[in-house]
């Protein structure tokens, strides 16, 4: 069977086109449903909120959705008045084309923040992206590279599961490598969108996106800066096998859950600058929310985010970090491992080659494992190392 990818699940189409908000690349796409699909989403919960959000919380709320559509290159955010009525013309425009209502179609922005829409190229390229509509691989891809903006490649996965027998597929794409501190809840700017074929209510399907997003883009971490604009949603055509049991909406969660921690995976390694990723694993905490705190103190320092880019093997910027964030912490009961290599250990340094433990870091992925010693508390943050090319991309962004 050929390897998934967003558009695999049955009822999907997708389609893309160069407006020129963006000089030379594509920067407006639609992800299209075939039928009304069931739909649930999370969004930033930044109080400084792009009209994309504020329209897109709006129509998201009664559970059916038609398309999506996403321009990158202008994130549509602090436009007051002018941007929402943007948004709404964004939907109408996707509207048409799909025969629906505008409240069916949710929208995207992603890019520099306050700066208007130019909406003629909105128009252009939305009337192009429909007219590039298809269900292939290319058209999948298409629409990936057209939502990226500081990203150097497309991001994307899926999965294929057997429910009663019957297969079911759900695949996802997102974009984000920069400004990325997604505080996503029911309770450059990260967006994922996810596809997949099974019938499932709405309840259900928003219960799983959230507890999904706990594990996955709420656990990555580039700069610990929420966005404006940032967006998961997924839509499920239902034109495959019902999730209707337990058994089958756990096969579910976990499919989803698997996807989007590929995902947001993705996202660490194509950090702005990034040389690798850093995976933080905090085990033994006094609560799972002091473990989530922990890790995204060490995960955002950063003093350990330079010191993984130069290989230094510098444990006490991490053992102070977690001390640092208010959670439960008692050094004298913690141990610290360094790809595998114990550094630190009941308050004080373990003997341990530091060349050694150097050379190691050099690797793709750098594993940091903080075994509190006070509970039961666990949680995992991924992030990346903190380089020069960080500070210049993000020095010449605007200019």
């Amino acid at each position: 069977m050929p390897q998934a990818h967003l558009l695999s699940p049955r009822g999907f189409r997708a389609g893309a086109f160069a407006a020129g908000i963006k000089s030379a690349n594509t920067d407006v796409a639609l992800l299209m449903c075939d039928v009304p699909a069931t739909a649930a989403a999370v969004f930033t919960t930044n109080q400084v909120v792009s009209p994309a959000v504020q329209v897109g919380r709006r129509h998201i709320a009664a559970g059916k959705l038609r398309g999506i559509v996403v321009n990158s290159g202008n994130a549509n955010a602090c436009t007051g008045p002018r941007g929402l009525r943007d948004a709404m013309t964004m939907c109408k425009l996707v509207a048409h084309v799909a025969d629906c209502q505008p409240s069916q179609i949710l929208p995207s922005s992603t890019g520099i923040i306050g700066r208007l829409l130019p909406m003629p190229k909105i128009e252009r390229g939305i009337a192009g992206a429909a007219a590039n509509l298809g269900r292939d691989a290319q058209h999948a891809a298409a629409f990936a590279q057209a939502i990226l903006t500081t990203d150097t490649r497309r991001k994307s996965a899926a999965t294929r599961f057997k429910v009663a027998g019957e297969t079911v597929t759900l695949a996802g794409v997102c974009k984000g490598s920069g400004m990325i501190g997604p505080c996503l809840a029911l309770h450059a700017t990260m967006l994922a969108y996810l596809t997949t074929d099974a019938k499932i209510p709405a309840a259900a399907l928003r219960r799983a996106l959230a507890a999904a997003a706990e594990t996955s883009f709420n656990a990555v971490t580039i700069d610990d800066h929420s966005s404006t604009n940032d967006t998961a949603a997924i839509l499920a055509s239902g034109l495959g096998p019902s999730i209707d049991s337990a058994r089958a909406l756990r096969a579910f969660s976990d499919a989803l859950k698997d996807v989007c921690q590929s995902l947001a995976y993705q996202i660490a390694a194509d950090g702005e600058g990034a040389t690798k990723v850093v995976r933080i694993d905090v085990r033994g905490a006094a609560s799972e929310a002091d473990a989530r705190a922990i890790a995204r103190a060490i995960a955002n320092s950063p003093l350990v985010k330079c010191a993984m880019n130069g290989n230094d093997p510098n444990w006490g910027r991490i053992v102070s970090a977690a001390g640092m964030c208010g959670a439960r912490f008692d050094a004298d009961r913690a141990a610290l491992k360094l790809q595998n290599a114990l550094v630190f250990k009941a308050g004080q340094p373990v003997a341990y080659n530091a060349a050694t433990v150097s050379k190691s870091l050099k690797s793709a992925e750098v594993i940091v494992e903080l075994s509190c010693g006070l509970g039961k508390g666990a949680a995992t943050v991924w992030t990346c190392d903190l380089s020069r090319e960080y500070v210049t991309i993000n020095a010449d962004y605007h200019t």
